[in-house]
């Protein structure tokens, strides 16, 4: 008797899950072109603010029903609600496009490929997480990467302070996004996912609202013409909604280890719409950040 081969995945079913799995990189890198492109027009706590304004505007009529059932879960765990809100949605956005003012697009999306070497180190220095030799060697490597590029391959400006502003400003987004994550982590199971992130927006938008009213009253005042505001749409939607409500799926098909990869896409899509959009080309010093970052994650 011939034995059953397992049925192989459509060719339709494999199209679905090549997209699943680029589409939310490939959004978040746009969010980093987008600030960037717009630095001088939206001031980055008015587009941080504006930003999820808007997606909570979308978002909320599909999360309302979640909201009104875990309400009293979101006071028996509001410090954890909390941190993850202040520091993945108000603080993370707004140091990175206040980061962009002054540096590459590209220098930011290579940057955030950094991240899982820091949920690491996190995790050993704070959660208990076995600290191996291949672990420890893996982020020496890797921030041997990041320095790389924030001393434009001249590792002599770091001797003499000589550092790009906008890189150490992303650097401390992505410190701010591994807290993020290993708060997310640590989030209890029966909260709703769609209705958290409504509630996390919502608690970003009254902790920036000080930061926003002071910005407006300060800093050069928001440019709003067509470029701005489809930039805004873009960011309001994709990066903010889409990305994260693919990215679930994209977990539900391919497990959450596989499904994590994808965030490396980050800089070579970031790289490349740099360059499309932005004039700007990948240095040899990025090309020797990446390698040195991207070694150490596999050593790790």
């Amino acid at each position: 008797m011939e034995s059953v081969k397992p049925a192989q995945p459509s060719s339709n079913r494999r199209v679905v899950i090549i997209l699943l799995f680029l589409l939310p990189p490939l959004f978040w890198a746009g969010n980093f072109i987008v600030g960037r492109a717009v630095r001088d027009e939206l001031p980055p706590i008015t587009l941080s603010f504006d930003r999820w304004i808007l997606a909570s505007l979308i978002l909320l009529p599909f999360s309302y029903r979640w909201i009104r059932r875990d309400w009293r879960l979101y006071f028996t765990h509001w410090r954890l609600i909390t941190l993850t809100s202040v520091t993945g949605f108000a603080a993370f956005n707004s140091l990175i496009y206040w980061g962009l003012q002054s540096t590459p697009a590209t220098n930011g999306t290579i940057l955030n490929a950094f991240i899982p070497l820091l949920i690491s180190l996190f995790g050993a220095l704070f959660f208990g997480l076995a600290m191996t030799w291949r672990l420890a060697a893996g982020i020496v490597l890797s921030l041997c990467g990041v320095i790389t590029i924030v001393t434009a391959g001249h590792w002599a400006n770091l001797l003499e302070l000589n550092i790009n502003q906008g890189d150490f400003i992303i650097f401390i987004a992505m410190v701010c996004w591994a807290i993020y994550t290993i708060g997310l982590k640590r989030m209890p199971a029966e909260l709703n996912r769609l209705g958290l992130m409504s509630v996390q927006m919502m608690i970003a938008i009254v902790c920036l609202l000080p930061f926003y009213l002071w910005e407006l009253h300060t800093g050069p005042a928001p440019i709003w013409n067509a470029h701005s505001l489809m930039s805004l749409l873009y960011i309001g939607v994709l990066p903010s909604i889409g990305a994260f409500l693919l990215y679930m799926r994209c977990v539900e098909a391919l497990g959450p280890a596989k499904a994590s990869l994808s965030v490396h896409f980050i800089p070579v899509f970031g790289a490349l719409l740099s360059a499309v959009f932005l004039g700007e080309f990948i240095q040899l010093y990025h090309l020797v950040g990446i390698v040195l970052i991207f070694l150490g994650l596999t050593l790790s």
